[in-house]
């Protein structure tokens, strides 16, 4: 898949959006995260898109994993202005690839747990069935979906339920390619407890579904859920190696860039061939993988 999008045997992703543009000094304390940006301050997003092109990523994913047209009429905006700041954040992408002169553009659908804004991205507790949450991604997935994007990167998915919804999606789309990444608990499952390999099962005879994978979990299960993943490309993204309070919105630990970097070597050796970062990485962990990864 990588060789057929890119002309490579493994892709770079870029890392935390929201990492480096906290870096260069937005405070992101907000239901809507990086997305709140798109409306004050496009530039300083596509900076960071910048950065990582810069450290070596080939690819943009875009600040609309928070953006959702409910999430953006909860803070005032209309229908349509809603729309048009997620479609902007696919522009943004594109922009800063072009300046880049390569690279690819993916437009990030977010859990509908990055809604609900109460950590449910990494449990899975939704009060909407599958039916209940086709209908809420539908109109965030038919716009990006009519953009410019590459792809859609469907990423931090956290149930089953939400993996059936984006299958029936995509049905719906038959021009659109996706990637889908998990948040697991552990190295063997996701979020909610349903085994990674029935999670990724879901996309099973889908051709346009281009790598299922694993972001937003901690490095060191990265191995193990790679082997739970068949008959798929495997994209991996997992988070620096901090542990996240999603009740106190903190973060603890460290991580080397270097030390990200030594392991991404090993992600590949075990057969993924979409590699980035997701939380707290930056320009530097990419820049390391890229350099290890040549």
């Amino acid at each position: 898949m990588s060789s057929a999008l890119y002309g490579r045997d493994v892709l770079i992703l870029d890392g935390g959006l929201a990492t480096r543009l906290e870096a260069l000094g937005n405070d992101l304390r907000d239901d809507l995260w990086s997305a709140r940006l798109l409306a004050d301050d496009p530039e300083v997003i596509l900076r960071a898109h910048r950065d990582y092109f810069t450290a070596g990523a080939d690819v943009a994913t875009t600040a609309s994993y928070q953006a959702t047209i409910p999430g953006l009429m909860r803070r005032g905006c209309s229908a349509a202005e809603a729309e048009r700041l997620i479609s902007l954040s696919v522009e943004i992408a594109g922009r800063a690839r072009d300046e880049h002169g390569s690279g690819l553009v993916a437009a990030s659908v977010g859990p509908y747990g990055a809604y609900l804004a109460n950590g449910a991205e990494y449990t899975g507790d939704y009060d909407l069935d599958e039916d209940g949450l086709t209908d809420w991604h539908r109109d965030r997935w038919h716009l990006l979906a009519g953009t410019d994007a590459d792809l859609l990167a469907c990423e931090t998915i956290p149930s089953y339920g939400e993996a059936q919804a984006l299958a029936r999606l995509l049905d719906e789309t038959p021009d659109v390619r996706i990637w889908v990444s998990f948040s697991c608990r552990d190295e063997a499952h996701i979020s909610d407890g349903t085994p990674l390999k029935d999670a990724a099962a879901v996309f099973s005879g889908h051709p346009r579904v281009v790598a299922v994978g694993i972001n937003c979990t901690q490095p060191r299960y990265i191995p193990s859920l790679i082997r739970c993943v068949d008959n798929f490309p495997v994209v991996v993204y997992p988070n620096s190696g901090e542990d996240y309070d999603p009740v106190a919105g903190t973060w603890t630990g460290f991580t080397e860039p270097d030390e990200f970097a030594q392991a991404a070597v090993a992600w590949f050796a075990a057969g993924a061939s979409l590699i980035g970062g997701c939380c707290r990485t930056t320009p530097e962990h990419i820049r390391g993988v890229r350099a290890r990864l040549s």
